[in-house]
């Protein structure tokens, strides 16, 4: 018999890894994991949000640990994997969602800027992906990478906003997810994208304030921004059995802003 819907997106068992997963995007990602049943590693710059987001994870049930790593160094990368691992004997999950942007004209955009925007949303997630899968998904025959891009990545940008080194990267991380299942496939890993739309996070506390909130809930055809809940259903849906034959694909999570943009 067919496993139940419930049965299909149960997680129980299963461990996860969330970089950039003390706030935000990658609190809610993990906080989704966890509610579905994995155990799961949080990672992020900063011990004291790790700290303080554990305990939040923790009061709500959620098997949960922390690493400290900083997702631009080759060598905190390799640690956090090996320590990962150590802890947790193997990752089922892995969730690239450690990232920066940087706000300015292209014309005038630094290059030391670019490159660490490219450093961390793009080398960053290839180095921790490449270790994870290499150490513990390909020797089992199994795992689900998923990579946090963005609409930005789908396309340019509204007039007023300049973040050219962010949409490029975030357009490699679309084509990465891409090359990468086309790749693994053979060894039963899938990998897939999420492309958020506007969410408030501190990330994007400028963007909103310089371009209005109520001006992007406009362009929306739901005419909101995405809230705490909205990225945990396709979260869990790639995570989990229940999307065992999705490989390769990206889907944005903006309110219909890429249905308008044609993103």
């Amino acid at each position: 018999m067919t496993r139940t819907i419930q049965q299909l997106f149960d997680l129980k068992g299963k461990t996860a890894l969330v970089t950039g997963g003390s706030r935000g995007l990658g609190l809610q990602l993990a906080q989704a994991l966890g509610e579905a049943g994995a155990r799961v590693m949080l990672s992020s710059r900063k011990s004291d949000d790790l700290i303080e987001s554990a305990a939040v994870l923790k009061a709500a049930g959620i098997d949960v640990d922390w690493i400290a790593a900083d997702c631009s160094k080759e060598s905190d990368i390799h640690a956090l994997a090996d320590e990962t691992l150590k802890r947790f004997g193997h990752v089922d999950i892995l969730v690239n969602n450690a990232g920066v942007a940087w706000g300015a004209p292209a014309e005038d955009h630094p290059v030391e800027a670019w490159d660490k925007v490219m450093n961390v949303n793009v080398r960053g997630y290839f180095i921790l992906t490449q270790h994870i899968a290499k150490h513990s998904m390909i020797p089992r025959k199994s795992g689900r990478i998923i990579n946090l891009a963005s609409i930005a990545g789908l396309g340019g940008n509204p007039r007023g906003m300049n973040t050219i080194a962010y949409n490029t990267s975030k357009g490699a991380v679309v084509n990465f997810t891409r090359a990468l299942a086309c790749e693994w496939g053979v060894h039963q890993i899938t990998v897939n994208a999420i492309c958020p739309g506007f969410f408030p996070s501190r990330m994007t506390v400028g963007t909103l304030k310089n371009m209005g909130v109520e001006n992007l809930e406009s362009h929306a055809p739901l005419g909101r921004l995405g809230d705490d809940e909205d990225l945990k259903g396709l979260c869990v849906l790639y995570a989990s059995d229940a999307g065992k034959h999705i490989t390769g694909q990206y889907l944005a999570v903006d309110g219909g802003v890429s249905a308008v943009t044609g993103g």
